[in-house]
């Protein structure tokens, strides 16, 4: 026999048909995208020398699985996205959590981390290759100058906007600073982090990118270099092509990530 009330069948039910429509949407949405991007391709409506078409875009994939150029490639930049990325949450956490202890240190610090993340990091790449060197270092500390700043902004932030009736409630039981933190603060801003770990993958990918640009001989963005160099828009349209698949993987991950904690 049956525990849910037939109003919680029925509820579960459209949770189900909503996020059934979702996805479907989300597919035809990429895959109609695709075909009128070929149509439009074959037809030769739009020049494809600079537009490149979807079936060119997996040719030069083939080849470059071939090759064997693509996988060491996609490793390199996955490996500089992955360390960013958790350098930059690791840092920007327990800044923000530093800032939240300790207000006077928070308000003296607040205009310039304001400086620092608005400042534009491209014309930093000659300054980071002169100190750093002109190898993987630079690029993942082009990619924490990035997302670093916009991560201790984001959950500094949602740690200020917790319902301060809460934190009256612990203090009226004597809690410490750390326990109203660990017990108020964190809990409340669960969807804050997970939100500001969404951007951040964001964050890395277009500091990794700009970093290699610069410096690198390998990864994806030494292939929208070298092919933007060589005319061979297929090259660059299928790295960034890359890029979004990457991207979408680490935001599926998170969202995983969010919906098992959300139960």
């Amino acid at each position: 026999m049956s525990t849910f009330s037939d109003e919680h069948k029925k509820y579960l039910k459209d949770i189900k048909r909503k996020n059934v429509i979702v996805g479907v949407f989300r597919f035809l949405i990429i895959v109609g995208f695709l075909v009128v991007w070929e149509l439009l391709a074959r037809f030769k409506i739009i020049n494809t020398f600079l537009f490149s078409s979807p079936s060119s875009v997996v040719a030069t994939l083939m080849g470059l699985v071939r090759e064997n150029n693509l996988f060491g490639h996609i490793g390199i930049t996955l490996y500089e996205v992955m360390v960013s990325f958790l350098v930059a949450t690791v840092i920007g956490l327990v800044i923000a959590t530093l800032f939240w202890r300790f207000e006077i240190a928070s308000r003296i610090m607040d205009p310039y981390i304001t400086i620092l993340n608005s400042l534009p990091k491209v014309a930093l790449g000659p300054l980071l290759i002169i100190w750093v060197g002109a190898s993987i270092n630079s690029i993942i500390f082009m990619a924490l100058l990035i997302s670093t700043f916009i991560t201790i902004i984001n959950i500094y932030n949602g740690f200020m906007s917790v319902n301060g009736s809460y934190i009256t409630l612990m203090r009226s039981f004597r809690a410490s600073k750390w326990q109203i933190f660990w017990k108020v603060i964190l809990p409340s801003n669960y969807k804050t982090i997970l939100a500001a770990l969404k951007i951040n993958v964001s964050m890395s990918l277009i500091g990794v990118i700009m970093g290699e640009l610069l410096v690198s001989k390998s990864g994806l963005g030494y292939l929208i270099m070298y092919g933007s160099q060589v005319f061979n828009i297929n090259l660059v349209i299928t790295s960034v092509v890359i890029l979004g698949v990457i991207s979408y993987l680490m935001y599926f991950v998170i969202d995983k990530f969010e919906q098992k904690i959300k139960r």
